[in-house]
């Protein structure tokens, strides 16, 4: 479990594909950047841009992780190269939950369709697949790239989010561009009201 307030930005230095079974399987090193290790074993688990993985290993300080195919087809992003991630670790009862409850389980891939400066902001548009919309709301939570944002506007499949600087400086959502793929989680409460009211498709 995750809050979505993203601690460093890490980096992927080096993936490896297997295809020794019928599935995919990726084996991936991460440079961690200020990501603090000294609390880190392994079988802990690590948010990256959102998506939970275990630590196979720690050594030279990187961070070792295998993801499994069924990972690899919901999700975007941890076959890039050099490509920087947000990374988080699991969270303590005893941790304040700065953000929102966050699984680490990716719902949907989502498109970047505006990312605008207004003033001292940004705003950020994503263009959402059907399914995942009917677990948002307006000021409703909502998790891109493991970054635990709020929600303030959803038109048709668009849904907006308003960046501060903090959250610009301290994750990879600076980076993002007109048709960029993120990762998208639903607030799990949500999820759990719609199935209890017998609306999920």
């Amino acid at each position: 479990m995750f809050t979505g307030i993203v601690q460093a930005i890490g980096k992927i230095v080096a993936t490896d594909i297997s295809h020794t079974t019928p599935q995919r399987n990726l084996s991936l090193r991460l440079e961690p950047g200020n990501f603090d290790l000294s609390d880190i074993n392994l079988g802990d688990s690590i948010a990256v841009d959102g998506i939970c993985l275990t630590v196979k290993s720690l050594a030279d300080r990187q961070l070792h992780f295998d993801v499994s195919e069924e990972t690899l087809l919901c999700t975007h992003g941890l076959d890039k190269i050099n490509k920087p991630v947000n990374l988080e670790k699991a969270l303590r009862l005893s941790d304040r939950l700065g953000g929102h409850l966050v699984s680490g389980h990716i719902d949907a891939i989502g498109t970047v369709v505006k990312w605008e400066p207004t003033g001292e902001n940004t705003t950020l548009e994503v263009d959402a697949p059907s399914a995942i919309l009917r677990y948002l709301t307006h000021k409703g939570s909502i998790t891109v790239d493991g970054v635990s944002l709020t929600i303030n506007q959803i038109i048709g499949n668009t849904f907006s989010v308003n960046l501060i600087p903090h959250t610009i400086a301290v994750t990879t959502l600076g980076q993002l561009q007109v048709g960029a793929l993120v990762n998208l989680e639903s607030d799990m409460l949500a999820r759990y009201v719609a199935r209890l009211l017998n609306i999920e498709k």
